[in-house]
This record gives structure tokens, C-alpha cells and sequence, in this order.
């Protein structure tokens, strides 16, 4: 019908502005000089003020009524239905928040950026204390317009995991910390200790990106209509149909860090290339459902494919190939455990599988804290470093490698950080059922076969987009509803064959 080409057509010019944003956003974090900072925020602002300006507008709100009472939506499962549902849903959130505070959101988030990277810089939290507390009004007075049922955090929530609630998450937190800290004590008494210097020496950036894109490309990647830069915190953009970036950082002494980092954000990517962008681009059907679900696609190729033995079995060959001499004396078993250690540590980027998990519970108490009053922005250091003793045994020497490592709280993604967890609890329970679908999964890997996973990953969660829930899709993929037990899984089993607990 008339009324559903024309939203149609309105969301996808919409989404053009969006995408604009998207590209000044990368190229802020990839080639933006220091001094243009204020200047993008400019840029950044106006574009997002026309973005809101456009999609809040009646003639929307208008188009929406119309269609919801049509035959057009009967079949919930059908793309007018499933663009029609979420359009809804994300035009009652937007007409709550004024433009001028979208606009002022922006701004603040492309210059908190830049005093975020001085700060991480110089390892000085008071160059970045004062836009956290700008920061966070903003987002207090963003849920004050939005609204919520039970928490001010589930405001913050909802657009990352839509339909997802503080306390629920404060359940899975609970089901999870427990037996995470007590198989971290077992291996911690175990006596073992991974051989991790065989993961140290001499490794030439523009080797490391070679690698790096012959490890992307095997799992899937299109470099036709993607590319890979550097930048100072990872991440994947996808612009558009046809354009996914990925961006990664690199140490000369350890190849490892920048190439697990590149299968993540390629996991990103293949969700992103995935997705129906080219023929439904601005139609919410091309959208991904989910933050969690997203952090799904990046944790299973990092983890549960590419910490694998037979995936190095395929892939240390290669390594060795374009690094030489730095891997000569490095054998399959060693290697594996190095990349498998399991020890408690500073940085959330680079810790292990089982404690990652307790560096994310540590930000979603701050954050709640943070936006209930609970805990001053200038106390955030020392509240940082005890919860860090608390659950993981250690205190950072710096900020740097404290409460400064992260930039999601300077880009205003507040209520961002818990989805990290659920991706893990999704990819475990996704990558089970592939295994009982496809088989022997570590022999394809083995020989270097990982398209038929990949293909899987399409048509099982990519090809959907928002037509279903997150809750809706893993029950549909696994026949189970979310559950902690396939991570816990996992990682026991791992803890038993590497540190025999």
C-alpha cells in the first residue's frame, strides 16, 4: 500500500543521515587531527539534530498509525510487520527526547572523545572527571524524558537490549559471578602456569596486518566492501551495505592482542555484511536486533573459533609464514595454552574468557551507581580499583589501566557494557547448536573450513535483522531459552583440559 512505500521511503533517507554520521564518526577515531575535534562536533551535532528532527516528525507518527491498523502487519513475522513494530517502538523513544538534547549529546560525546584520549594519554582522570559529569547528567536527564518502569538504568538499557531490564540482568550477573570466581580460585591453586612468552617477540606492524587481514578474510570478511584501519580502541562501523569498517591497534612485541581483536571486530563485521543493507537499507528489518546479539557474532569468532586448537592448527602454519624467526621454536600445544591462560588482569580488552565477565560486572555496578547519585564521577578511580580487588584480586597501577581504558562512558554509552555479557551468554549457546548441526566442527576448522559456520551464522541469526526479539531468536535457533550453563560449560571444560580443575 501507498502509506507503507512512503514510510518506507522516509526511513531510508533517514538512515542515509544516520550513515553520514557514521562515516564522520570513523573517520573521527581513524584520521580526525587533535584540532579538529570541535569543529566534527560541530559537524557531528547538526547531523544528528537533522537525523532526530526528520524521524520525529508527525508525518511519521502519522504513517504509523495508519499502517498498524492494516492487513499489511496481520503476519507478525512478515518484513512490513517487523518494520512497522520496530519503527514504532523506536519513534515513542525518540519523540520523548527533545532535539536539542540529541544535538547536545553529540557535541558532548565527539569532544569527551578527545579529552578521553588525552587523559588515557597521560593516565590522568581529572583531564577526563569533568565531561564523565557532564556525561552523566546528560544521560539522567535522557532517561527523565524517556521514562522507566522500575530502575533509571533500564532508560539506558533499552536501546542497546531492547525489551531487557536491570533486574534481570543483576540475575545473570549473579547466576554467573559465583562460579566464575570459584573456577578462577581453582586454577589460580592449581599450580599451572601458561607459557605465555612464547606469545612475546618481534613482530613488525605491517606484518601484523597482513596477518591480520589473511585471518579476516579466511573467516568470511569482504574486503571488497570493507576495510581495515588502526585506531586507539577498536571497533566495527557499519556505514552501509556494501561499506563495513574495522579497525584494530597493534603491539610489536605481541601479534596476538591486535589479531584476536581483528577476528572480534570481524565477527562485528560479518553480522554487519550479513544483514539485508543492500536491498531493505534504512528499514529496521536491516537493522541488528540487539547489542548482545551483535557482541554475540564478535565473541564466537574471537573465542569459541578462534581460541581453539584446530583453528590454530590451520592458522599457526601461516603465522609462522609471515612472521619467521619469531615463531620458529613454537609448537601447537604451547601456543594453544598461552592464548588460553586464564589469570586475572587490568585490561577488559585483553583478559581471558573466564574473567572478562567480572571486568563487566565491576562497570554495570558503577554505572548504576553513577546515574543513581550514588557514586560521584570524582570518586569513580578509587570505586574502580576496589571493585577490581574485590573480584578479580589485583588493583591497577594507573588509570590507564583502570577506570581510563574504556571509551564507551566519553561516547555517552551508558548501559552499553552489559551486553558485552549477554553476547558471551549467546554466543556459547549459539555455537553449541552449530556444533549439534553441522557436526565436526573442529575438523573443518582444521582444514581451514570456516565458511560452512559462517553460513550458518546467515541464515540461522544474520538474514532476520530486527524481525525477532533476542529472546525470540535464541529460543528459535536452540529451542532453549538463554541460559548460563553452555558458558559455564565451555569454560570448565577449557579449566579441565589446560589447568586439570
Amino acid at each position: 500500500m501507498q502509506a507503507y512505500q512512503t514510510l518506507v521511503k522516509e526511513l531510508r533517507e533517514i538512515a542515509l543521515l544516520g550513515s553520514i554520521n557514521s562515516l564522520l564518526s570513523w573517520d573521527e577515531h581513524v584520521n580526525l587531527p587533535q584540532s579538529g575535534a570541535p569543529h566534527r562536533a560541530e559537524q557531528e551535532a547538526l547531523i544528528a539534530r537533522l537525523h532526530h528532527e526528520r524521524f520525529t516528525s508527525p508525518r511519521i507518527g502519522e504513517l504509523l498509525a495508519q499502517l498498524e491498523s492494516s492487513d499489511l502487519v496481520k503476519d507478525p513475522e512478515s518484513d512490513a510487520a517487523a518494520n512497522v513494530r520496530n519503527a514504532r517502538r523506536d519513534y515513542d523513544r525518540a519523540t520523548k527526547v527533545p532535539t536539542e538534547l540529541v544535538e547536545e549529546m553529540t557535541k558532548t560525546a565527539v569532544l569527551a572523545q578527545h579529552a578521553w584520549v588525552e587523559a588515557r594519554k597521560k593516565s590522568e582522570f581529572k583531564i577526563f572527571q569533568p565531561w564523565l559529569d557532564n556525561t552523566v547528567e546528560l544521560k539522567k536527564r535522557e532517561a527523565g524524558y524517556v521514562g522507566w518502569k522500575d530502575h533509571i538504568y533500564d532508560a539506558l538499557l533499552d536501546p542497546y537490549e531492547p525489551g531487557e531490564s536491570t533486574a534481570n540482568l543483576r540475575r545473570v550477573f549473579e547466576s554467573l559471578r559465583d562460579p566464575l570466581i570459584e573456577l578462577i580460585g581453582k586454577i589460580a591453586e592449581s599450580g599451572k602456569r601458561a607459557p605465555v612468552e612464547v606469545l612475546e617477540g618481534s613482530f613488525p606492524t605491517n606484518l601484523q596486518e597482513k596477518f591480520g587481514r589473511i585471518g579476516a578474510a579466511a573467516i568470511g570478511f569482504d574486503f571488497d566492501a570493507g576495510r581495515l584501519d588502526t585506531t586507539v580502541h577498536p571497533f566495527c562501523s557499519g556505514i552501509a551495505g556494501g561499506d563495513t569498517r574495522i579497525t584494530t591497534r597493534y603491539n610489536e612485541q605481541s601479534f596476538i592482542e591486535s589479531f584476536m581483536g581483528v577476528l572480534h571486530e570481524t565477527g562485528h563485521a560479518l553480522y554487519e555484511q550479513g544483514l539485508p543493507k543492500t536491498e531493505h537499507f534504512g528499514e529496521p528489518i536491516a537493522d541488528a536486533i540487539s547489542l548482545g546479539i551483535h557482541e554475540s557474532q564478535s565473541r564466537l569468532w574471537e573465542n569459541l573459533v578462534g581460541r581453539r586448537k584446530s583453528f590454530w592448527r590451520h592458522f599457526l602454519p601461516k603465522a609462522r609464514e609471515v612472521f619467521g624467526s619469531s615463531l620458529k621454536n613454537v609448537n601447537e600445544d604451547t601456543w594453544y595454552f598461552a592464548i588460553n591462560e586464564i589469570t586475572p588482569s587490568f585490561i577488559r580488552v585483553e583478559s581471558d574468557e573466564a574473567t572478562y565477565n567480572l571486568h563487566i560486572l565491576l562497570r554495570f555496578q558503577l554505572e548504576q551507581a553513577l546515574v543513581t547519585d550514588e557514586l560521584k564521577a570524582s570518586d569513580l578511580p578509587a570505586a574502580w580499583n576496589e571493585r577490581m580487588k574485590k573480584y578479580l584480586g589485583i588493583t591497577p597501577p594507573n588509570d590507564a589501566q583502570g577506570c581510563l581504558q574504556d571509551i564507551h562512558w566519553s561516547m555517552g554509552s551508558i548501559g552499553y557494557f552489559a551486553t558485552y555479557t549477554l553476547g558471551n551468554l549467546y554466543a556459547a549457546q549459539f555455537y553449541e547448536q552449530a556444533a549439534t548441526d553441522l557436526g565436526d566442527l573442529d575438523a573443518m576448522f582444521s582444514r581451514g573450513e570456516f565458511l560452512p559456520l559462517l553460513k550458518w551464522l546467515r541464515e540461522k541469526i544474520h538474514r532476520h535483522g530486527r524481525r525477532y526479539t533476542a529472546g525470540q531468536l535464541v529460543q528459535r535457533v536452540t529451542g532453549k531459552p538463554l541460559s548460563a550453563e553452555p558458558l559455564l560449560n565451555h569454560l570448565r571444560a577449557k579449566a579441565k583440559e589446560l589447568y586439570a580443575v
